[in-house]
């Protein structure tokens, strides 16, 4: 991968600003992520208890976390060959994000834990399409590594578009239904949105990768809530669920309020 950098621009010292800016970016993100886990953790919200899969899940995406803000700050700071091979690395870490959030995904519908606050249908059709969305944009970050002012930028989108649990664990989500799944979404597009409001002070203009990334975020979102409320969406659910819990729990209706404190990752 190549620098993680917003690229060259036409006044002042802004290459060095524009380093920075990634940087921020990046750090920003993470402590988002970090704030939103703990506080669950914090309110009893999780658990150690949970299963294998659900440490293995956390595991794997708080390494991305560690990549990305280590990128951030290599792209800044060097040794630029570093930040080269841990790109590659980060690529195929890629792989393993999807996997194991599709598990975690798939054993919550199958076992009739969706938090309360999601219809469990969307909850399974949309989750993925984040993910998808995800590998969409980060891939072509990569694809256009040798344009850092795209490849910046792109990277930023697609973290910026698996925000939504990090967000969902600060937000008071049942006080969102139904639109508690758009307010987690929201959240992450506050940092694209912020790079482009920084470009436009900056630069001038905002640049076209962030209404790229901007704009699959949010067609994401609205294709994959369609596709919850149709018959597609039907039977996508009740192939995932077959012969399970969850099969029993009507996929469009939002769960009832659960009468014991709400624990995830089960």
């Amino acid at each position: 991968m190549a620098t993680i950098a917003f690229g060259p621009a036409p006044r002042g010292d802004a290459p060095a600003a524009d380093h920075r800016f990634a940087a921020t970016l990046a750090i920003a993100m993470a402590v988002v992520v970090i704030a939103g886990f703990s506080t669950q953790l914090a309110l009893g919200r999780s658990t150690f208890e949970s299963p294998l899969r659900v440490h293995v899940h956390a595991v794997v995406f708080m390494g991305w976390v560690a990549l990305f803000v280590a990128q951030a700050w290599l792209a800044t700071r060097g040794p630029l060959a570093l930040h080269r091979r841990l790109g590659w690395i980060a690529a195929g870490w890629m792989a393993l994000m999807v996997v194991t959030a599709l598990t975690v995904i798939v054993a919550a519908a199958r076992n009739g834990t969706v938090p309360f606050f999601f219809a469990p249908q969307r909850f399974v059709i949309s989750n993925p399409a984040s993910m998808i969305c995800f590998v969409a944009l980060t891939g072509t970050a990569i694809a256009r590594r040798r344009e850092t002012a795209w490849h910046a930028r792109l990277h930023v989108c697609g973290m910026a578009a698996i925000m939504g649990p990090a967000f969902g664990r600060l937000l008071p989500m049942p006080l969102l239904i139904p639109w508690a799944f758009e307010c987690a979404v929201a959240g992450g597009l506050l940092f694209p949105l912020a790079g482009a409001l920084r470009d436009r002070r900056v630069l001038g203009r905002a640049h076209p990768a962030w209404w790229w990334g901007i704009g699959a975020i949010l067609a994401t979102m609205v294709l994959s809530n369609t596709i919850a409320r149709t018959p597609l969406g039907d039977a996508i659910y009740a192939a995932v669920t077959a012969g399970s819990p969850g099969a029993a729990i009507p996929g469009p209706a939002y769960p009832p309020l659960p009468d014991t404190p709400l624990r995830t990752g089960r």
